[in-house]
C-alpha cells in the first residue's frame, strides 16, 4: 500500500481548495453590493467584510483539519463560532500525488506557521481594480516560506462572459511552482513593479537610482510577485516600511521555488516563526532574475533610512 502524503502535502492541497473557496466568497461579497469597509490605520488601510469572512474562513478551516499548526492572519477578529458554510474540507488531490520533497518529509503539524493574508490589495478591491487582488497562504518550516498559495479571483475578469474567472498559484520549495506559466522580463529591460497607494520620497527616490526603462504602479504584493514570474516586471522594489510577514510569505515560497530572490531592501533574509515581529519594516527588494544588479544599485541613503 502506498504511505499516505507527508503532512506537507496535506496541508498545501487543502490550503488549495480553502483557497478556492475564499475566492468565491470575495467574489461573492462584491457582487452582493455591500463591502462593509471600515477603515484601521487609516484612508490607505482598509478592512472589508471580504477580508473578515475569508479570514474566518481560512483560518477555520486549516485550524480544523491540522488544530496543532500556528495561523497568524493580518485581520485582528473576535473568535466567534465560525459558521459551517465558511468551512472549506476538501482538498486537491493532483497536489496529494506529488511526491513530497525529502527535507520535508519528517515535519511534524507544531512546526508549521501559516501566514494569511485573507485579501491582498484591498484598497484596490474597494476601487474595483479586482485584478490586482489576491488571497495568500504562505507556509514555513524553521523561519523559512517553504510553500505558498496565491489565489487570483478575478484573473481574467477582462475576458469576457464566457472566460473562466480566477486561478490559484501554489508551489513548494525543491519542487518548483504550478498553475501559470513562467516567463522572464524581456532581457536587457529595467522595469520595476513598485506600490500603487502608500508611494513616498524614499520609495521614489530608490526607484530613481535604479535608472529604470519603466514603472509598473500595482496594489498587493502577491499581484507584484505575480508580475515577477510572468515577466511583466523585472524588479520588486518597495524602499517603506508597511509590508508584513503575511504579504510576503506565500509570494517569496512561490519566487524561490522558480529559483527567485526576495529580501529586504538591505538584502536580509526574511523570517517567518511564529514570534517574529510581524512588520517587514525594512522594505522588499525581489527578482526572478538578475537580483545583484538591482541589489547593487540601492543608494546606501536608502538602506540607512530603513531600519529592520
Amino acid at each position: 500500500s502506498m504511505a499516505s502524503p507527508a503532512l506537507l502535502m496535506r496541508v498545501v492541497a487543502s490550503a488549495y481548495s480553502v483557497a478556492e473557496k475564499a475566492a468565491t466568497i470575495v467574489r461573492n461579497v462584491m457582487s452582493a453590493g455591500d463591502l462593509g469597509i471600515v477603515e484601521k490605520a487609516g484612508p490607505n488601510d482598509l478592512q472589508t467584510k471580504a477580508d473578515r469572512l475569508v479570514q474566518m474562513s481560512i483560518c477555520a478551516s486549516l485550524a480544523r483539519k491540522f488544530p496543532k499548526v500556528t495561523i497568524i492572519g493580518e485581520e485582528e477578529l473576535p473568535a466567534d463560532d465560525v459558521t459551517e458554510d465558511l468551512i472549506e474540507d476538501g482538498h486537491c488531490e493532483e497536489i496529494l500525488k506529488k511526491p513530497c520533497p525529502a527535507q520535508y518529509t519528517g515535519i511534524k503539524e507544531e512546526e508549521l506557521v501559516i501566514w494569511v493574508d485573507p485579501l491582498d490589495g484591498t484598497k484596490e478591491y474597494t476601487e474595483g481594480l479586482l485584478d490586482h487582488v489576491t488571497v495568500l497562504i504562505g507556509i514555513a518550516y524553521g523561519g523559512k516560506a517553504i510553500a505558498g498559495v496565491i489565489n487570483q479571483p478575478y484573473y481574467n475578469y477582462e475576458a469576457g462572459a464566457n472566460a473562466v474567472l480566477g486561478r490559484t498559484i501554489w508551489g513548494v520549495l525543491g519542487m518548483g511552482a504550478f498553475g501559470f506559466q513562467l516567463t522572464e522580463a524581456p532581457a536587457g529591460k529595467h522595469i520595476v513593479v513598485t506600490t500603487r497607494s502608500h508611494s513616498s520620497a524614499l520609495v521614489n527616490e530608490c526607484i530613481t537610482a535604479l535608472n529604470p526603462d519603466h514603472v509598473i504602479r500595482v496594489g498587493g504584493a502577491g499581484n507584484k510577485i505575480i508580475q515577477l514570474i510572468e515577466g511583466k516586471a523585472s524588479a520588486y522594489v518597495f524602499a517603506s516600511p508597511g509590508c508584513k510577514k503575511w504579504d510576503t510569505c506565500a509570494p517569496e515560497a512561490i519566487l524561490h521555488a522558480v529559483g527567485g530572490k526576495i529580501t529586504d531592501i538591505r538584502g536580509n533574509s526574511f523570517q517567518y516563526n511564529k514570534e517574529v515581529k510581524h512588520m517587514n519594516s525594512a522594505g522588499v527588494l525581489a527578482t526572478l532574475r538578475n537580483y545583484d544588479y538591482y541589489a547593487s544599485r540601492i543608494p546606501n541613503t536608502v538602506k540607512e533610512s530603513l531600519v529592520p
